[in-house]
């Protein structure tokens, strides 16, 4: 059993009196730089559905799939179960983003894309303390600012210091404007991955509307049965099985290809997109999944081994102790760590 020293100091000032947020082109974006920080946690020992079409019409935000040395390219789809079998355990991170600023104000958010608020900034880095020991090769969040800074925040915390990097493959002039031209400065780099497919459930003609003054309008019963049933949508919005038919399939196609390759990867995205993917994972049935809640800024852990996804626990609890099962491997590379950044 390993067990690691804690502590260190608290870092970052908010997002917001620093100056961290900006944009450029319409594009929000986020520069920090923190002191790295360790956490200690225990180490313990150690199908598809069916989904009916839809039409519906969404704007489609960049999906890009190379990185800064190529590790987001993904390997080939006619990978065997056999090779599946023979790949090396990878870890799965799941991070639903902090709190946001129309979460706050109890508004329906759904694809309007809003920041977080400080709470949810610092949901955002107690996440990042929890995973600093987790490997990251790989980040995937939405194509919302919220999930962005809520990987791009976690990341300050890491142990192993990389810096995050979105991926610009929108156009070849993006491509090119964005290239790294050190061999050295790629290797400390973490390539992130933006898909609009990761986006929350589309609320339609309930998003900006608060939603009590929404329980109000159309009865407790009706606003309820869009938020918590599986497969009916609000007014020109999307059900939850509408968000899993998307969420998931960019997770088998793009994604899932990455487990098998060994690379470990973090995804950062939302509640419901979240719940679709867990959905998948863990084989729940629709009922099952409705009943699921994911706290914001709370990490998920699942290692792929042999061709499987298995649930290694989460912190969502009353204190650090106990926070995740470590395997074999992930307790050497936190030894490792320890041993580099002591």
């Amino acid at each position: 059993m390993i067990m690691a020293a804690t502590a260190l100091h608290q870092a970052i000032g908010t997002l917001y009196s620093h100056g961290c947020f900006h944009q450029e082109h319409g594009t929000a974006s986020l520069r920090l730089v923190s002191n790295g920080f360790r956490v200690d946690i225990r180490l313990l020992r150690s199908e598809s559905y069916q989904s009916r079409k839809r039409n519906l019409v969404v704007s489609q935000a960049s999906t890009s799939q190379t990185s800064v040395s190529n590790p987001v390219s993904s390997p080939s789809k006619n990978a065997t179960t056999e090779s599946r079998k023979k790949s090396n355990e990878a870890a799965l991170i799941l991070i639903r983003h902090g709190e946001s600023l129309w979460n706050e104000k109890n508004l329906f958010t759904g694809c309007v894309d809003v920041p977080l608020t400080q709470k949810g900034v610092e949901e955002a880095i107690a996440a990042g303390k929890r995973i600093s020991y987790i490997p990251v090769d790989v980040i995937y969040t939405s194509a919302l600012i919220r999930a962005q800074m809520t990987a791009m925040l976690a990341m300050t915390q890491h142990r192993r210091k990389k810096v995050p990097i979105v991926m610009h493959d929108e156009s070849e002039q993006a491509k090119s404007w964005s290239r790294i031209h050190s061999e050295e400065t790629k290797k400390q780099c973490i390539p992130v991955v933006t898909a609009w497919q990761l986006n929350e459930r589309m609320y339609g003609e309930l998003q900006g509307l608060n939603k009590q003054e929404t329980a109000d309008r159309y009865g407790k019963e009706k606003v309820h049965e869009w938020r918590r049933s599986y497969d009916i949508p609000p007014p020109n919005g999307e059900s939850l099985e509408m968000c899993a038919e998307r969420a998931v399939a960019y997770f088998k196609e793009h994604i899932e290809p990455q487990f098998v390759a060994g690379k470990n990867v973090m995804i950062a995205a939302h509640g419901n997109s979240l719940r679709s993917i867990i959905m998948y994972l863990d084989k729940l049935t629709s009922q099952e999944v409705i009943s699921l809640e994911l706290s914001t800024g709370i990490p998920m852990l699942y290692i792929f081994k042999e061709g499987k996804f298995v649930r290694r626990g989460s912190p969502a609890g009353p204190s650090e102790a106990g926070v995740y099962a470590y395997t074999k491997t992930l307790a050497l590379y936190r030894q490792k760590l320890d041993e580099k950044y002591q």
